[in-house]
């Protein structure tokens, strides 16, 4: 049996900007994960998750066509997860077999509460993977995630895939936005095995080494957030307000070069100083948007880490989720813990994962 694994994720700095094709975002892969694995079977194939044990599907082999049982499912990210994976391994001269396929993600609370860890890119991810694995097809990173970006996008149709490259490449990493447009047009024009080798115009992803003295700590405000509804709000207020949002785009650029060259130094500071001014923007943004960035809740979080000397921000569409803070390691996380507990704020116990394999 094949077992892989992929991380979620969070945005440490540069929302909204990042949908902009090569703009950039700071991400963070967390070590919380979804767990795929692959067994092959002789007869029919299944598709289960532990997560919706009444929703698992089956299929048998037509050719090289997966025929479903039931089509109604909420698998769409596995689905084509496997129909791109399936379709580079065909291209690759690989026989199609039957086999199952079993999901686990850590990503949402045993309960069901939904941190907004960005399940659905590592999903995409893991299938993919194990999938590569399985037809035993040798995979760079860059190739994993073209190929987990073409899948979540061809489902998403939107979206900067930033989730998908922090799933792949783990850590903190810089990603520039590729475009989008070009991608569509590109899936037309080239075959599969051709789109993974060639360049991706605007695409840049950087991994980032922290400073050793960087304490990173994540709070769930209980309230989630609709990151397609928001990013929405935010695409008719730019084309009416397009000198606001030119300026924010500026702003925010410049804001991550910022938090960037404090990777690069190793400067806690520098990036604390950066983290504080793209709140400060990302704030802007929302005012002239007219949506709320900061739930009472995400204030209060911030609120509660500047008091111990840090900074902190919404991570991600805001609007509820999760808030994160950036402390020196000096600090003790169970007293932050403590005061956003009883501020009804749930400290999620996660740390940054690197991807080794």
């Amino acid at each position: 049996m094949i077992k892989v694994k992929a991380p979620g994720k969070l945005y440490l700095a540069g929302e909204y900007a990042v949908v902009e094709t090569g703009y950039p975002a700071i991400l963070v892969a967390l070590n919380q994960f979804v767990h795929v694995s692959v067994e092959e079977s002789h007869d029919y194939g299944s598709i289960i998750s532990r997560q919706y044990k009444e929703e698992s599907i089956y299929w048998k082999r037509q050719g090289n066509q997966m025929i479903f049982d039931n089509r109604d499912n909420p698998f769409h990210y596995i689905l084509s997860g496997i129909k791109i994976a399936e379709q580079y391994a065909q291209s690759l001269g690989k026989k199609m077999c039957c086999y199952h396929l079993r999901i686990d993600s850590e990503l949402d609370s045993p309960d069901g509460k939904k941190y907004g860890l960005g399940s659905s890119a590592a999903v995409t991810v893991a299938t993919v993977k194990a999938l590569c694995v399985f037809y035993d097809l040798s995979v760079t990173k860059d190739q994993l995630f073209k190929l987990a970006a073409i899948a979540h996008f061809e489902v998403q149709g939107n979206g900067s895939l930033g989730d998908i490259a922090a799933s792949v490449y783990g850590g903190y990493i810089a990603y520039h936005s590729f475009d989008r447009e070009w991608l569509e047009l590109a899936r037309r024009e080239y075959t599969l095995n051709e789109l993974v080798e060639l360049k991706w115009p605007q695409l840049k992803i950087e991994i980032l080494d922290p400073p050793a003295d960087l304490k990173l700590l994540i709070g769930w405000t209980g309230s989630p957030a609709s990151t397609s509804h928001l990013v929405d709000v935010v695409g008719l207020k730019k084309a009416e307000k397009k000198a606001k949002y030119q300026r924010f785009l500026q702003e925010n650029t410049a804001c991550l070069e910022k938090i960037i060259h404090g990777f690069h130094r190793k400067s806690l500071a520098l990036i604390q100083e950066g983290l504080q001014q793209n709140r400060k923007i990302l704030n802007d943004l929302a005012a002239f948007s007219n949506f709320e960035l900061e739930t009472p809740k995400l204030r209060r979080l911030i609120e509660i880490a500047e008091s111990f000397g840090g900074v902190a921000k919404s991570s991600g569409a805001g609007g509820g989720d999760c808030g994160i803070a950036v402390l020196t390691s000096s600090i003790d996380s169970d007293q932050v813990y403590t005061q956003w507990r009883h501020a009804d704020i749930e400290p999620l116990n996660l740390q940054v994962h690197n991807v080794i394999d």
